[in-house]
């Protein structure tokens, strides 16, 4: 039966080319990953594809998410470019699809890319739509837009160092699920001396320490690893149970200290 929910973590593919990004996805799934996490501007929907295929693992229980460059927005553009992605992701549909950034500068009005967007669900090329990397006024025009058409996610960058507080607040009240992605801040989280801490006493690591203080948010997880050890080390963090002191430890490590902040990016909410 086919996943109607985001699984509470899933493999993140940014970065990963090639064998590495084929075998990493095969490997996660083999170990008990659901969702996989790839992009158009990626370039590894091929590599994310022959990685599902080659896992064994039938595609109705795999919840697959791509997202749709910004160059792609004009609404004929937009169908064009997810049906290429079906093609080199080998399936006939994605669970969700995600505007990966809001059009910059608003090149392409929100109401067409968001129209073209619905089209494709309603044409059956995505099950779920969502939105990335959006704003809370972008978010509240975006639910205007859609209607009745449910946004699945707003996946955010996410970690001990930027909680994001504004924007994971709002989505929750909206019940709009959060995606947090770098929830590792690129490995910084290793170093910090309370994640390590906290580590210690669940006999864990700082990552895994960062992973399950976004699960204790209800925030999804997707993490970025190509080996299996630390793949398993992601997975079993959702087990980890932290007190109210621990959390409240790893809140005051933010600093608004983004990863993800290219020149076309929105204006954030801080």
């Amino acid at each position: 039966m086919a996943l109607d929910t985001l699984p509470p973590i899933g493999m993140g593919t940014y970065r990963l080319k090639g064998d590495v990004c084929r075998d990493a996805v095969r490997s996660a799934l083999s170990l008990g990953y659901r969702h996989i996490d790839t992009a158009q501007i990626y370039e590894n929907e091929s590599q994310v594809g022959d990685g599902i295929t080659s896992s064994g693992i039938p595609r109705r229980d795999i919840f697959l998410t791509t997202k749709v460059w910004f160059e792609n927005l004009r609404a004929s553009d937009l169908m064009n470019s997810l049906t290429d992605s079906l093609q080199r992701l080998k399936t006939d549909h994605v669970d969700l699809t995600l505007i990966h950034w809001p059009s910059p500068d608003d090149e392409v009005p929100m109401e067409e890319y968001l129209g073209a967007l619905r089209d494709a669900q309603r044409e059956g090329l995505t099950r779920f739509v969502g939105l990335s990397n959006f704003t809370n006024d972008q978010v509240d025009n975006a639910r205007v837009l859609l209607g009745d058409t449910p946004i699945m996610t707003n996946q955010v960058e996410v970690h001990p160092f930027l909680s994001n507080r504004k924007v994971v607040s709002h989505m929750q009240e909206l019940g709009i699920k959060v995606t947090g992605y770098m929830p590792l801040a690129v490995g910084r989280v290793m170093d910090d001396e309370t994640l390590v801490r906290i580590g210690r006493a669940h006999n864990a690591t700082p990552a895994q320490v960062s992973i399950a203080w976004l699960a204790s948010q209800g925030i999804v997880a997707i993490p970025s690893s190509t080996r299996p050890s630390h793949q398993k080390e992601n997975l079993a963090a959702l087990d980890i149970e932290l007190t109210i002191d621990e959390i409240d430890a790893i809140d005051h490590l933010n600093r608004n200290e983004r990863v993800a902040n290219p020149s076309f990016a929105p204006e954030w909410d801080e």
